[in-house]
């Protein structure tokens, strides 16, 4: 199938039907039939079980709890570097955001307001600053992590489509991240304020954090706002911050600053799309 053919799909499905039939699978615990499923999609992408806390494929009551599985206590060791990739996947892209535009794909950009839901305010304080987006396969470990100390201000689900966000739909939907449904994690740190988004896609059952639980189980249709500027919540650099049932993207925002990006990481002038990254491993210093 054609690229342009398979976004087209995309666009004629009934995505958030499929959603709701997959997340309703992935939760449920079916014995024989649950190990089976699993068994098969660890040979299908040839998951690295040796790595996980649990390698037994048996010992999942049901194929969320494998698909958020652990790790192995120092499989991910962290960087010294003033910013950690939060997870393991592939960079769609990373590099300086252009005012308020970030680069999406070829002939695709969309907007930091758009990708924190409108909210210009909160957008304008990374006008100029960096970004990265990294894309979650199937195969990934599927926990999101920190990737700089720091306290927790805002958490806002924002509504959306559904579409996958492999590369493929990324060249060929226009503002694909600023489109689906996501959850913008907005926290301050020593270098400022900076903004964990978590993605969602076709098939993503829900999406959860640490602090909260699973944010979109109802979807209702509206964007909704949790403030948290009167507690302490305080995560810290490399701690756990988050989990997508089944796979998808991270979008991260930083502020204008003099931030290297690690230059395994970087092109001529931006990220290079498809290179494996690794949760620890060094993202930019300042």
């Amino acid at each position: 199938m054609s690229d342009r053919s398979a976004v087209l799909l995309q666009y004629l499905l009934p995505k958030q039907a499929i959603t709701r039939f997959a997340g309703l699978v992935a939760s449920a615990r079916m014995g024989a039939i649950t190990t089976g499923i699993i068994r098969r999609f660890v040979a299908r992408y040839d998951v690295n079980m040796a790595e996980a806390a649990e390698p037994d494929i048996a010992a999942y009551p049901s194929f969320n709890e494998f698909f958020t599985r652990a790790l192995k206590p120092g499989a991910r060791p962290l960087a010294d570097a003033t910013l950690l990739c939060p997870v393991d996947g592939r960079i769609s892209q990373v590099g300086a955001i252009k005012g308020n535009q970030i680069f999406q794909a070829k002939g695709h950009e969309f907007s930091s307001t758009a990708l924190v839901g409108g909210d210009a305010a909160l957008a304008a304080q990374f006008d100029d600053g960096i970004f990265a987006n990294i894309y979650l396969s199937p195969r990934d470990y599927h926990r999101i992590h920190m990737p700089a100390a720091g306290r927790l201000l805002r958490m806002i689900y924002v509504p959306g489509d559904l579409f996958s966000v492999n590369p493929v739909t990324a060249r060929g939907v226009p503002g694909l991240f600023a489109r689906n449904e996501r959850v913008v994690c907005v926290f301050e740190g020593i270098h400022g304020p900076w903004v964990l988004v978590l993605v969602g896609a076709t098939i993503v059952g829900s999406m959860a954090t640490t602090w909260h639980g699973v944010v979109n189980p109802s979807r209702p249709g509206k964007v909704v706002e949790w403030s948290y500027q009167d507690q302490q919540i305080q995560l810290k650099k490399g701690e756990e911050m988050g989990r997508f049932l089944l796979g998808s993207t991270v979008v991260m925002l930083f502020p204008k600053g003099p931030w290297s990006f690690n230059p395994a990481w970087v092109g001529e002038d931006l990220g290079r799309p498809g290179s494996a990254v690794q949760l620890g491993e060094a993202m930019a210093d300042r």
